[in-house]
């Protein structure tokens, strides 16, 4: 890390998918950053990308055919790691040997939830960058989402101080289904639903629930219990549906993903005080769009949070007609109606002070809120939910015999 602060931060982005198009646009309200390359598969995408921070004016990114290309340039301070979950591994071991091999002065990386697919894969994430100096920042949006800063910040100081802790945490986050053909993929996205969105809720859940100024490490999780289901996506007509838009990679009738699943944990704080997160996520809900629900309760108090229940609301009658589209909610299921509105997604959602955090840390050669250590964490959670729902018990922890452990969903030939 730095002695002294940098006056900008040079950022290469690793993926310009939507997830990367998202947290670039959340850059227009982070100071001190500049967007200076990209890297990715897709020669289309990276013009896009780089097109789009032009208009922007978020820097001259320049677009690298190798990441190696992009690593080893003079202004790439820092890297956002945004691939498919089955690349980050190779990518993260590409970015420790140019750096060990002096090839590259890249200090810091923030990377995409979930950090991994295997807790074995996820403390080797945690150990390269670890070996290779970097800073490190875990990329959970949910934890900087403006509600939550705000609702986390009164519940501890008016509430908790005159009363006592939070004891029940509940998460919820679902949508109609993801938008590439990878995240269906059990072997590729590590599983379904559980994978995809738990480690939102698990961790927004557990950060709630942390005493301000306290480690994460303060709670420590005795047991969890988790259950799955393929509600929606393995019907016939779902199926096939799946099969026409994404191709044969993407069939389930043959290998389904869960498109619902359940959780609950159980954690002791410093003083044996048990506390408690329900979390449950579903790619079966169609709704306006994306909804997450969150809940914190205490002895005299509950705080409540809906990202549908908007202040912002549109009516358009059945003479209004338009193509599909995006621009109200993320996974917009309709365009006519009253819908809900999300003025600034990317500041709702956590990504406007996730990045300018993320960017402030890195500058400074501080240690960030969210790191590797918690992406570690919330892998480790994970498994126990789906080994829980596999064996129908409830998993003890710690848990060492969960290190190589993978889904039903994500073994491969199963």
């Amino acid at each position: 890390m730095s002695a002294s602060p940098k006056e900008r931060l040079r950022v290469g982005f690793i993926g310009s998918g939507f997830i990367a198009q998202f947290h670039l646009k959340s850059m227009i309200n982070v100071r001190n950053v500049d967007v200076t390359g990209v890297y990715g598969l897709s020669p289309e995408g990276r013009k896009e990308f780089c097109d789009l921070v032009s208009s922007l004016e978020l820097g001259d990114c320049k677009s690298y055919e190798t990441l190696e290309d992009m690593l080893r340039a003079d202004d790439v301070d820092a890297v956002w790691l945004l691939t498919p979950n089955h690349t980050r591994l190779d990518v993260m071991r590409t970015i420790h040997k140019e750096i060990k091999d002096g090839r590259s002065s890249v200090t810091a990386i923030a990377c995409e939830k979930p950090l991994a697919r295997t807790i074995g894969e996820a403390r080797e994430m945690l150990h390269l960058a670890e070996d290779a100096g970097l800073n490190h920042g875990y990329l959970e949006n949910q934890v900087f989402c403006t509600p939550v800063l705000r609702g986390k910040e009164i519940i501890w100081r008016r509430a908790a101080s005159a009363t006592g802790r939070p004891y029940l945490a509940r998460a919820a986050e679902e949508h109609s289904g993801p938008h590439s053909p990878w995240f269906w993929q059990g072997d590729k996205q590590g599983g379904g639903v559980l994978s995809d969105m738990m480690c939102h809720s698990v961790e927004v859940a557990r950060h709630l629930l942390t005493k301000p100024g306290a480690g994460r490490n303060s709670l420590r999780v005795k047991e969890v219990n988790g259950s799955t289901a393929n509600l929606k996506w393995t019907r016939s007509h779902y199926a096939d549906k799946l099969m026409k838009q994404y191709g044969p990679e993407v069939d389930y009738h043959k290998r389904p993903s869960e498109d619902f699943a359940r959780g609950t944990v159980l954690l002791e704080d410093e003083e044996g005080n048990e506390v408690v997160i329900e979390a449950t996520t579903s790619w079966a809900y169609v709704g306006a769009g994306l909804r997450i629900q969150l809940e914190l309760l205490g002895p005299e108090y509950a705080m409540e949070f809906n990202s549908l229940n908007t202040g912002l609301k549109v009516f358009m009658s059945r003479e209004v007609s338009g193509s599909e589209g995006e621009d109200l909610v993320e996974k917009q299921n309709a365009e006519q109606g009253l819908m809900p509105v999300l003025e600034d997604e990317a500041g709702v959602y956590g990504y406007t002070d996730e990045n300018r955090h993320m960017v402030e840390c890195f500058r400074k050669g501080e240690t960030p809120l969210e790191t590797f250590d918690d992406g570690v964490a919330v892998v480790e959670i994970l498994m126990g939910l789906y080994r829980s729902a596999e064996i129908g018990e409830t998993v003890k922890f710690p848990a060492h015999d969960l290190t190589d452990y993978v889904p039903v969903v994500a073994r491969t030939g199963a």
